[in-house]
């Protein structure tokens, strides 16, 4: 008896703000590919990174859990995944489906498949961690030899320029035409789970020519500011250090930044039709299951803030779309969902839409089932730690290095204009959603007494000093022969 069971395309981006698409209002970014596919299925507007830095956050989405029970909400470049914690790679493996990773996937070691029966990788140059990389294996066998970053960019901060190899050596081509390719290669007679984890738009800013001379005819939007982000004495102790890391850019240079991180979007969009292409001509589409989203945004200078790691909706608020099989009912078409989705959730809708049950160490749900409440997030365990909690209108964020709150209404302030943490009207709003924070505590929040008896007390990290970075945010350079082992556990490119 044939299989029935769908196909499932699981896409994901690094560092894409959600409001980053055409379909979603953006004035300027152009994503064709990605507005058709919101079109054929369900953009959900509030979807969030429960911890946006890319490794937890990665974390959450594998194995539908929060960071209590994953362990990370710093970037562990030495942790293990859970052994307890089933993956979604080893769910749909144990409900027989043939699974198969192509791109990022930010584990350690990396090399562990956490559960795909194949992994093609493309991890930004991390040779130190051991583990060949299958995109520098690429780049060799087309002449290339450790010459990823000759570019001389760098993958935490916003210098840029075009591509400095043939086009087809892009790592966003490669992962698409690899992707592509093993499509092909399927086992017929099982349906397959592929996941689809494009490096870009995460710097290094480095598109092809091509895109970004498309966006010379436009001009990006200004950074959006506000009175709290101008008050730079009176910052978080965390944005300051946020700051620190990336200084303001000049007008001129920021447009520039974001018309090479548009370019980067739109190259995959269009790269992404590649993809989609291959499974039309498999006549594998109706019956495949695509859902998109991202690891976290970036703030690109919104609030004279850039990367991730803040709740703010350029950095925490991800793109989410999920398109169902031709005439899928449960998911339809042309709709906009408002509800709070996490990454947890991921894993829960796929299973779901494959009729797949989910294990029961996962903490998410289905996108399709009953809307939650409050969404919690955190991030960090010392003076950069952030904290959230989200009712779908209003979001609190409390930073306890000096034991600050801001309380954004985003039904009448999406850009986070006014912080309504002082304002009477919203005291009970505000008690809410702090109760919502206790209750989410763990780790340092406890262990340290920054939460008491319910109570969110934070603790004094004394005056900002600053600290240059003498690392080049973590500069990369030739990779042939391959650079030696250190210190895997050092973190690099991440303001402290």
């Amino acid at each position: 008896m044939a299989d029935t069971r769908p196909n499932v395309l699981l896409i994901t981006v690094d560092q894409w703000p959600g409001r980053m698409l055409g379909c979603a209002g953006h004035p300027t970014v152009l994503t064709p590919t990605l507005d058709q596919l919101a079109r054929n299925g369900i953009r959900y507007t509030r979807a969030y990174a429960e911890t946006p830095i890319c490794i937890p956050a990665r974390r959450t989405l594998m194995t539908g859990t929060t960071t209590r029970t994953h362990g990370d909400r710093v970037f562990g470049t030495t942790n293990t995944m859970p052994k307890h914690l089933p993956t979604i790679a080893q769910a749909f493996g144990g409900a027989g489906y043939q699974t198969l990773c192509v791109g990022k996937l930010h584990v350690y070691p990396p090399r562990d498949r956490i559960g795909f029966d194949n992994v093609l990788l493309s991890e930004e140059g991390r040779p130190h961690l051991g583990g060949p990389d299958d995109h520098d294996i690429f780049l060799a066998d087309q002449g290339h030899p450790g010459k990823q970053f000759l570019h001389g960019m760098n993958n935490n901060n916003y210098m840029h320029r075009a591509w400095h190899l043939p086009e087809d050596c892009h790592v966003t081509n490669w992962a698409s035409f690899a992707m592509a390719r093993e499509i092909r290669r399927r086992d017929p007679t099982r349906p397959a789970f592929w996941c689809l984890s494009y490096t870009a738009p995460h710097p290094p800013l480095v598109p092809l020519q091509t895109y970004m001379d498309l966006y010379r005819q436009f001009e990006p939007p200004a950074p959006l500011t506000a009175p709290w982000s101008e008050d730079a004495a009176n910052l978080p102790f965390a944005l300051k250090m946020v700051r620190n890391y990336w200084p303001a850019l000049a007008p001129h240079v920021l447009a520039e930044v974001r018309r090479a991180f548009y370019a980067m979007a739109t190259h995959i969009d269009h790269q992404l039709r590649v993809v989609i292409g291959t499974l039309r001509e498999e006549g594998l589409l109706d019956d495949t299951v695509i859902l998109l989203t991202a690891d976290h945004g970036d703030m690109l200078g919104d609030h004279g803030l850039y990367a991730k790691r803040t709740y703010y909706e350029g950095s925490g608020n991800i793109p989410c779309i999920l398109v169902g099989r031709a005439a899928d009912a449960r998911v339809g078409t042309d709709r906009v969902d408002h509800r709070l989705v996490g990454l947890q959730d991921v894993m829960p809708t796929l299973l779901d839409l494959a009729g797949i049950p989910a294990p029961a160490t996962v903490e998410g749900r289905s996108m399709l089932g009953a809307p939650r409440a409050v969404l919690t997030g955190d991030t960090l365990e010392t003076n950069g730690a952030t904290r959230m909690a989200h009712d779908g209108r209003h979001k609190l964020i409390w930073y306890p290095a000096g034991n600050a709150f801001q309380l954004f209404d985003l039904e009448r302030d999406p850009d986070e204009i006014v912080n309504r943490a002082a304002d009477a009207d919203y005291a009970g709003v505000r008690g809410r959603l702090q109760e919502a924070l206790a209750a989410a505590a763990w780790g340092s929040d406890l262990d340290q007494g920054w939460v008491k008896d319910g109570a969110l007390l934070g603790f004094d990290p004394g005056p900002y000093p600053g600290k240059p970075d003498r690392s080049l945010s973590g500069q990369r350079g030739l990779h042939y022969p391959q650079p030696p082992a250190f210190a895997p556990g050092t973190m690099v490119g991440f303001p402290t």
